[in-house]
Order: structure tokens, then C-alpha cells, then sequence
């Protein structure tokens, strides 16, 4: 299945550090890890909350694919328009989720707190 995660630089970061290979733990007050069933909707997210919500005001969507028969276990959530969705994956879950990803974590998108500066990668 692929998947979309729309991510702040600290967690690019860390991603970076994984080989592009897993996402970073959740902190305590994130119990869900949510991957997005669709470009669209990452990219609404990135641009949205990340690029408002770091320090240095950027959001990227990374992209990646995950077994099929893994996802299968996740109820896929609706969280708002119909294309709004998500599969929920317990933080607990994550690290179990990141052994099921196919190949690597890809950046797709950048976006910059001007919203003329938008890279496609």
C-alpha cells in the first residue's frame, strides 16, 4: 500500500538518520502514528499545520510503501472530507509498522512558509 506522511524537519531528520528507512518513535503525547491514504491530503497537512508549526516554517511529504497484508490490520479513518484519510497505527505499533516498509521513505514535497516556494521532488 502506498502511503503518504506529511512531516516537519526535526522528524525529517530523524527519518534521515533511519536511512530513510523508519519514522522516529512518537513522543508521549502522541499515541497514534497516522499515515495518509493520499497525496492530496498530505500535502494539505504539510502545507497547513507543518509549515506553521516548526521554527523554521517547512512541511515536506515523504511517500512509501507498506505490505498490503500488514495494513490490513488497520481500520482506514475518515477525519473530515471524504479523501481526509488515515490509517491509525498505535505508537507501540511503530516500530513493528517500519519493519513492514518496502524500500525506502521518500521526500516528494516541500513547502516553505512562502507559499511561493514549493519543491517538488
Amino acid at each position: 500500500m502506498k502511503l503518504y506522511r506529511p512531516v516537519g524537519t526535526a522528524e525529517l531528520k530523524l527519518i534521515e538518520q533511519s536511512g530513510y528507512k523508519a519514522f522516529p518513535p512518537r513522543l508521549p503525547e502522541q499515541p497514534i502514528f497516522y499515515p495518509v491514504l493520499n497525496e492530496k491530503y498530505a500535502r494539505e497537512i504539510a502545507e497547513r499545520w507543518n509549515v506553521k508549526d516548526t521554527s523554521d516554517h517547512k512541511g515536506y511529504v515523504t511517500e512509501f510503501e507498506v505490505d498490503d497484508d500488514y495494513c490490513s490490520k488497520f481500520q482506514v479513518q475518515t477525519v473530515g472530507r471524504s479523501y481526509h484519510q488515515e490509517l491509525w497505527v498505535p505508537a507501540d505499533e511503530l516500530e513493528n509498522f517500519n519493519r513492514h516498509i518496502i524500500g525506502t521513505i521518500k521526500v516528494i514535497t516541500e513547502f516553505s512558509g512562502d507559499d511561493t516556494d514549493i519543491k517538488e521532488m
